[in-house]
């Protein structure tokens, strides 16, 4: 098993060396606002966005007042939709969403109505998440690059990320 695990790693590693830095990248997950998903020091591959976002995808976007800092984040509103929050729960036109990764209640309550070309990000950390749609609106489709599909560190949590 643990020669298995290690092997994994190896290719996932390879295909993040080898894919460049057009088609896949590699990161370092830095703070602690995607847990109980991703934590500090969990390294993860991602690919570049092709095709339409689904809610659930973790994405990796420029922080639109940063240039040049890039944030991790849940979607949870797509193109066209109303988000709310009310007392501590996500509402997406009008149905409450199920969110099996979030952690803790969702702060301060709040409307967004997305435009066709904008989606609600959110951390899985609720509490600690700074940076997300609650504190900088809606974010550009366009304006999201990467998407996570695996974690090939540490050892004991390899695999796909995601829902």
């Amino acid at each position: 098993m643990r020669r298995r695990r290690f092997a994994l790693v190896a290719t996932i590693a390879a295909l993040g060396y080898v894919g460049g830095r057009r088609r896949l990248r590699r990161y370092e997950i830095a703070e602690g606002s995607m847990q109980p998903s991703l934590a500090a020091g969990d390294y993860v591959i991602a690919r570049a966005v092709r095709g339409e976002l689904q809610r659930g995808d973790i994405v990796i976007f420029d922080h639109p007042q940063r240039p040049k800092f890039e944030l991790v984040k849940r979607v949870v509103g797509l193109p066209g939709e109303l988000v709310a929050i009310h007392n501590g729960q996500v509402h997406v036109s009008g149905a409450t969403v199920a969110e099996p990764w979030a952690d803790g209640p969702t702060l301060p309550d709040g409307e967004w109505d997305l435009g066709p070309g904008e989606v609600f990000l959110l951390g899985d950390n609720r509490a600690m998440s700074a940076g997300d749609s609650r504190t900088v609106g809606p974010v550009a489709v366009t304006a999201i690059r990467w998407r996570v599909v695996a974690r090939y560190w540490p050892p004991t949590a390899v695999g796909k990320v995601g829902l």
